[in-house]
This record gives C-alpha cells, sequence and structure tokens, in this order.
C-alpha cells in the first residue's frame, strides 16, 4: 500500500472538495453495501475518485474538525474488503493519505471506468449521475448499459417483424457476393456469418445494416445521416444559421459513400480568404472526413434511436455519433487503444473489394496525420451526454500573426473579416489585437483612408 504524505493546505482542499460525478468522500464508518455502491457506480460510468475518513459537512462543519480517519491502517481492511463481492473482479488502485496537521490515515481510493458492467454482491448495478449513485431498476437499462460499454453489442439483436428475405434476397447482398472469394450462396452466407439467426430464421440488426435496400425503413431505431449547413462561425448558431438540412440513408457501405461525397460537394460551396489573398474552397483531406465518418458509422450505438448529425459550419465541421465511447476508450486515449463495438459490421465492411475500413483500428490515426501534412490543426474528440463529437476544424497551423504577414505580401491591404478567415479566429477584438500587436512591432500600419467597417490594415514600406 502507498502512503503519501500531504500538507496542510493539500488536506483542507480534500475536505472542502465538493462531491461530484468522479469524486465521493465518506465517513470512516461508511457501511461495506455503500462502498460496493460507489465503486460499482463509479466502473459502470466514467470512473472516478472516493476518500474515506472524512465526516459529512452536515454533521461536522468545521473544516479542521472533518478529518477522521483511523489510526491504524489495518483498520481499513474490513472496508477494502469489500471488493472482494463485487463480481466480475474490479481493479481498483488505492493509497494512504497522512497529514502532520492531522490525526488518522485516510483511505484513498482510485477506479477506473471499466470495460465490465459490474454489480453488488446483492446483485444491484448502479452508475453514476452528477453526485450520486443511481440504481438501474430494470433489464432494459441494465441492457442500455451493457450497450453503452460494449460488453454486448445491439447489431446481434434480432428484428422478429422483418422478413430474412431482406437480406439474402437483396441486390446488395448478391452484388457484394460477387466480389467475395471463395464464393458462397447467398443463405449459406448469411447463416455463417449470423446475419440471420439459422434456428428462428430471423435477421439481426448486423444484417439489415449492411444488407437491406433501406434500413432506416425497416429498424426500430433510427440509423440515417442528417447534414446540417450553417452559415456562421459560432459555437451556439441561431435558427436564422440553419441554411438547409439533408437526410441519408442506405445500407452501410452506400452510406458511408454517400456522406463523404455530399459533405465534399456542400464544402466546396463555402469560399474563404487564402494566405495568396485569393477566395478559394474550404478543403479537407478527403482521408480526414472519409475515416472519421466511417468510424462514425461503425461503431456509433445502435441501440439508441438517433442519427448521426454532420455539421457543417464556415470554418469546422462537427460529426456527432450516438453512444458514449465504449469499454475503457477515452478522447485522451482513442489514438492508442482500439475496440470494436460493432465488430461483426467492421468485420464484413472490411471483406468488400473497396473496404471503407481498410486499415482496421488506424482510422482515426490517419485523419488526424493527415491534417498536420495539410497544416491544419489537429480534430477534437469530446464525449458528452450520450454521443461523442468529434471536431474538424479550419484552423491553419501557423500562428496569426504569420498568416497575417504572409497574406499582405501578396496583396497590398487586409481587412478584420480577412484576417479571421485566413486564422480561423472568431472574434473581430482578438483579430484588432494582432493587428495591434504588429503595428507595435513596426510591421503594420492602418490604411489612412479607411476607417469604421471598411477599415484595413497594410504593410510598412
Amino acid at each position: 500500500m502507498n502512503i503519501k504524505n500531504i500538507s496542510k493546505e493539500e488536506a483542507d482542499k480534500l475536505i472542502e472538495k465538493e462531491e461530484s460525478h468522479f469524486f465521493d468522500q465518506k465517513a470512516k464508518e461508511i457501511s461495506g453495501d455503500k462502498v460496493q455502491k460507489i465503486s460499482v457506480a463509479f466502473a459502470n460510468t466514467d470512473g472516478g475518485e472516493f476518500c474515506i475518513g472524512i465526516k459529512d459537512k452536515k454533521d461536522e462543519p468545521i473544516t479542521e474538525n472533518r478529518w477522521d480517519g483511523f489510526d491504524t491502517m489495518e483498520e481499513y481492511n474490513a472496508i477494502l474488503s469489500n471488493f472482494l463481492s463485487i463480481s466480475p473482479c474490479l481493479e481498483y488502485k488505492c493509497c494512504f493519505l497522512k497529514c502532520d496537521s492531522y490525526k488518522g490515515y485516510l483511505l484513498d481510493i482510485k477506479i477506473d471506468k471499466s470495460l465490465s458492467v459490474h454489480q453488488t454482491s446483492a446483485k444491484k448495478i448502479y452508475i453514476r449521475q452528477g453526485a450520486q449513485s443511481i440504481p438501474l431498476q430494470n433489464l432494459e437499462q441494465i441492457d442500455n448499459l451493457r450497450y453503452a460499454k460494449g460488453t454486448t453489442s445491439y447489431e446481434n439483436e434480432l428484428v422478429p417483424h422483418v422478413k430474412p428475405e431482406a437480406i439474402y434476397e437483396s441486390e446488395i447482398l448478391k452484388s457484394f457476393l460477387k466480389n467475395l472469394s471463395p464464393q458462397t450462396d447467398n443463405l449459406e452466407f448469411c447463416f455463417s456469418e449470423n446475419l440471420i439467426d439459422e434456428n428462428k430464421c430471423i435477421p439481426t440488426v448486423a444484417g439489415l445494416l449492411l444488407f437491406s435496400t433501406n434500413p432506416s425503413s425497416i429498424l426500430p431505431r433510427k440509423c440515417a445521416v442528417k447534414i446540417a449547413r450553417y452559415e456562421t462561425k459560432d459555437d451556439d448558431p441561431d435558427r436564422d444559421n440553419l441554411k438547409y438540412t439533408i437526410t441519408l440513408e442506405g445500407p452501410l457501405y452506400n452510406l458511408i459513400k454517400d456522406t463523404c461525397d455530399k459533405i465534399s460537394e456542400i464544402m466546396s460551396q463555402i469560399k474563404v480568404w487564402g494566405t495568396n489573398g485569393k477566395l478559394k474552397t474550404m478543403e479537407y483531406p478527403q482521408e480526414t472526413i472519409w475515416e472519421i465518418v466511417t468510424n462514425a458509422l461503425i461503431h456509433r450505438d445502435y441501440s439508441i434511436s438517433d442519427d448521426i448529425r454532420v455539421l457543417i459550419y464556415d470554418n469546422r465541421i462537427e460529426v456527432i455519433s450516438p453512444g458514449k465511447l465504449p469499454a475503457n476508450i477515452t478522447p485522451d486515449n482513442i489514438l492508442e487503444r482500439r475496440y470494436a463495438r460493432n465488430a461483426k459490421i467492421v468485420r464484413i465492411l472490411n471483406k468488400y473489394k473497396d473496404a471503407p475500413n481498410k486499415d482496421i483500428g488506424e482510422g482515426l490515426n490517419t485523419a488526424f496525420q493527415k491534417m498536420k501534412e495539410w497544416k491544419l490543426q489537429s480534430p477534437r474528440i469530446i464525449e458528452e451526454n450520450d454521443c461523442v463529437c468529434v471536431i474538424i476544424p479550419h484552423i491553419p497551423l501557423a500562428n496569426a500573426s504569420d498568416l497575417i504577414l504572409q497574406f499582405l505580401k501578396n496583396n497590398n491591404e487586409i481587412t478584420n473579416k480577412q484576417a479571421r478567415d485566413i486564422t480561423g479566429i472568431k472574434s473581430e477584438n482578438q483579430v484588432k489585437n494582432e493587428f495591434y500587436k504588429l503595428r507595435e512591432g513596426g510591421y503594420i500600419e492602418r490604411v489612412p483612408e479607411k476607417r469604421g467597417a471598411a477599415s484595413a490594415w497594410r504593410l510598412i514600406k
């Protein structure tokens, strides 16, 4: 066991720390079932930390009196033994905290987000919501948790109201099998790949997503792609900024291609200022768009009835995929770790002659690498609520001052709007500050005859 000595200032900050989605604190008298409850909730959700040996603020409002740990570390053994009753076995890290200003030891326990769905010795399953550990009351909630974690996949669910012919007689499947080696019979392929349950002769979600003519029309959950074009750079656009929306449907292989083609078509209509002083089409690496769209469609949580949303702004693209990141994948480690929520979909798409996911597990790495090659800032991955958002910015890696000077080498003057286009800066005032810095450095000056909205800057000759 690790022992960490902390200062009184650190101890007081820990005591006063607010309980949250990721943190909890309990008195040393905590019962075993509560230890299991908190631990299971953290493991089943996003991970977290809880500290034992701190009195509740309601019982003891004075900070100095709230540190109330056991005199010896051995006295925590009964608390730690409760982890043995959690199933499946739960991994955790713990550390004893000691402070010279206070008496006794605190026990700090850290729990990572787990691959599994854990339950207490009383067979109860909890998740963390805010500062509370909430029990899941029914089978549907528990199933949704398993889908979210990726321990089970909605792709394997049977769809009894749809006839199996929707898969094995479809033209999409016939076309796919023509290029498959070795050759196989339609129905034999569907049974061998578990796209149709052989005993019940009922199609699965994966089979319909891959080979039915229009999965959106027959599946019980939404599975299309909605593209929205916003004529703004704002983070929180108004309804007036929405120019139009488009809904795309179809089997997964076609849907990936159709979505990427439509994004490229829309992007070709957006003009921005380049550092050469000319208006140009806002372009991204084709591989980046392809890999991020493919990743969203094959790894999304299909148990959530929602469409993938692609939001196209004047300075970025946002791809929003239903479902949290599976297993122990986080936005920080997603480029290093591999986990396929829908393994069957991933495997079968890879059998296509021109597979959309050629380099399994390397798609996002390719997307990030291509952005660097194009000297654009890397995509950002954000996990929020029940979705994952990938933001693809159209912002150069070079700093704003260099881009402004590069523009002025090819042009007599530059306006605030032009500077915002080439730098990716949204704020007019922030661009003004860049102008002022360059003016103070002796590089540029204001064009005398242009003021107000028409104001511009030029190089000092």
